[in-house]
């Protein structure tokens, strides 16, 4: 505490002494001053970390000298203390950006309290997480010991996400063991998904997650009409822990129906998981019941251009003859240009809207050494996240659904993985580039590595040539040909890539919103 600088001012400072020393006996270094004026001196000679200041001073008042104060050092925290309890006073004070209120008398405890409070609170909440952690980690090592059906892993994924985001970006040992847990889970998850995948597909088990071609069908649907209009946004690539970091925001504006987690199909990329997504079919079932809709790996021009078209076929095949809407947003400005147009939208049962900038924020973070140093770890990634929502068109066109008295099904196609290990693999040339995912029909790569389908129809891929077969990349793994490897690896290491089998791709969220 030695370095904590405090600033008393107030008329009866004298009559506070004794207050003054018990906080110097704590380590915290006091200065005084006995009204605003001089309060106002000091803060412009020194500098301190808090102010307590009393609000009913002769000369300049509390809530005045509180004014000018923010004027020049507008993130000081300020505790303002009264005797009044009245509520304008408070309104006031707290409308000018006060830490804390403490009413008169004050003992010494309650001052320290909110000094802890609003200057260490940090450092204490981080040790406090940090300490459940370290109890909860036996009881998360005894779920990944044990046999986990698919509910569990969803559980299991929840809990992990929950300490990845109160642990943040502690730097502490019990950082570094929970990114162990981790990784561990992914190692066994993705030996989970080997097992089961092909199962989930061609047999019906309750314990089949929904995947990408069911959920709108499952989770959307049964609430569509022709007499209101609800809202379907895709964010291209968002994490679950993404969405957690967003919800605080949403949550101003709507109060959940229903959440939850879905899982991505193989591979997890916008190509085959978005198609399915709105298709309500599996990739093959795409290309065999809507060939021109459907464009393989080798095919040139978007993989992904008759979403609107897929999702109509879609609805009709479940009895929803329903007026739609759909738009992509690849930029601010068209963002703009359909929050403009959001009157028109209300006249649709259905509007989809597909925001792309997650996925092209993960694809900066891999070609901008800039964009890549700010998204460094898993923490950063969902620090720009919220940065971009906080100003994007997307936060905005929310506010006006909501406005509205809308409903939002806000959900995603795949997530990302950071990944850190190379993993050599040889095709040729037909060899698609995606980093964690190959199709080819002469492929040569590690065997622990990947999961590999050497018939893509057992789970319901397409297949261009006959002797072509997928691999997946497990856990944090990433693709890299041995020509110019080390500059390769350099490359793509410690950059957050989508395609294959890992937690953070697979189980993916979605969220039924209702208008607060």
């Amino acid at each position: 505490m030695e370095n904590i600088h405090i600033l008393w001012a107030d008329d009866e400072i004298d009559l506070l002494k004794p207050h003054v020393m018990f906080l110097e006996e704590k380590g915290y270094k006091v200065e005084t001053a006995n009204n605003g004026f001089d309060a106002l001196e000091l803060i412009a000679e020194q500098s301190f970390d808090v102010v307590l200041l009393d609000e009913n001073m002769p000369g300049y008042t509390g809530l005045e000298t509180l004014s000018k104060l923010k004027e020049t050092h507008p993130s000081l925290p300020v505790i303002m203390i009264t005797k009044s309890e009245e509520e304008h006073i408070m309104e006031d004070a707290i409308g000018s950006k006060i830490s804390d209120y403490l009413i008169k008398p004050v003992n010494p405890n309650q001052i320290l309290l909110s000094l802890k409070k609003n200057l260490d609170h940090k450092r204490l909440i981080k040790e406090r997480s940090s300490q459940k952690y370290q109890q909860e980690f036996r009881n998360i090592s005894m779920i990944l010991n044990g046999r986990l059906n698919t509910n569990d892993w969803f559980d299991l994924y929840r809990k992990l996400t929950y300490w990845d985001l109160e642990l943040g970006k502690s730097e502490d040992s019990m950082k570094e063991i929970l990114n162990n847990q981790k990784k561990e889970a992914n190692a066994l998850f993705s030996k989970f998904v080997e097992n089961n995948y092909e199962d989930w597909l061609n047999t019906k088990d309750e314990d089949n997650p929904t995947l990408s071609h069911l959920l709108l069908k499952e989770k959307l649907f049964d609430n569509l009409n022709e007499k209101d209009s609800v809202f379907l946004i895709v964010v291209d690539n968002l994490r679950y822990d993404q969405l957690l970091t967003l919800k605080p925001l949403l949550s101003e504006y709507f109060k959940i129906e229903e959440e939850g987690l879905y899982s991505s199909i193989l591979p997890t990329a916008t190509q085959y998981a978005r198609n399915a997504l709105f298709a309500g079919l599996m990739p093959s079932e795409i290309e065999k019941s809507y060939p021109d809709l459907w464009k393989n790996e080798e095919d040139e021009g978007s993989k992904n251009e008759h979403e609107h078209e897929l999702l109509i076929k879609n609805l009709k095949r479940s009895g929803k003859n329903l007026k739609t809407s759909y738009f992509k947003v690849l930029n601010s400005d068209f963002g703009k240009k359909v929050n403009d147009q959001f009157n028109n939208l209300l006249n649709n049962n259905l509007n989809v809207i597909v925001y792309n900038f997650i996925d092209m924020l993960s694809h900066a973070a891999t070609d901008t050494k800039l964009i890549k140093e700010m998204a460094e770890d898993e923490a950063a990634y969902r620090e720009l996240t919220l940065s971009w929502f906080k100003h994007s068109n997307l936060s905005a066109l929310l506010k006006k659904i909501s406005a509205a008295g809308k409903k939002v099904f806000l959900t995603t196609d795949h997530g990302t993985i950071l990944v850190e290990h190379p993993s050599k693999v040889i095709g040729d040339k037909a060899t698609n580039t995606n980093l964690r995912y190959k199709v080819g029909k002469n492929l040569q790569y590690d065997e622990k590595d990947v999961l590999e389908v050497r018939n893509p129809k057992d789970i319901f891929l397409p297949k261009s040539n006959v002797s072509s077969k997928y691999i997946f990349a497990k856990e944090n793994m990433f693709f890299a040909y041995p020509n110019n490897y080390n500059h390769y690896v350099n490359y793509y290491k410690d950059t957050f890539q989508h395609g294959g089998i890992s937690l953070e791709e697979m189980l993916i969220p979605y969220v039924m919103f209702a208008p607060k």
